[in-house]
């Protein structure tokens, strides 16, 4: 702590005390810690050796087409060109993707914008229902508008 020495109120040997905050100690303090931190921050990094096999792509891809619904605005449903309703849904699904089990492959799920939210959270519920977790929905491509 500082004092103050002489002063207006006192005579010349009264003693005040100073209440200041001395910060430069702090500061001094805190730039140190501030280098030690940034010297040894690199070193604690830890590099983990992986060996990862090359990447060589495939010589013949299988593209899939892929199997979407399309939602009307007038309440009817189509899987890719075949029309459907919500009580024929899984089996026209297991038609389009002519596999034993369909449960694993991505549906995608695209509707027109004046379709109501209720009749597309029906699909998507009665998809969920028959086993199809994997959903995805298109929407049409913003930027370009």
């Amino acid at each position: 702590m500082a004092a103050k020495l002489g002063g207006l109120k006192g005579g010349k040997y009264t003693i005040g005390q100073n209440a200041d905050i001395n910060v430069t100690p702090f500061v001094d303090v805190m730039l140190v810690l501030l280098i030690i931190f940034m010297v040894s921050a690199p070193l604690a990094t830890v590099a983990i050796k992986i060996d990862l096999p090359p990447a060589v792509p495939t010589d013949n891809p299988v593209l899939k087409k892929p199997v979407y619904i399309s939602m009307k605005d007038d309440g009817n449903i189509y899987i890719v060109d075949q029309a459907t309703t919500l009580d024929t849904l899984q089996t026209g699904l297991q038609r389009a993707f002519s596999e034993t089990d369909p449960r694993h492959e991505t549906i995608l799920i695209r509707a027109d914008k004046n379709v109501r939210y209720g009749d597309f959270m029906s699909v998507v519920n009665q998809l969920q229902s028959d086993g199809f977790f994997k959903v995805s929905l298109i929407n049409e491509d913003l930027s370009a508008v």
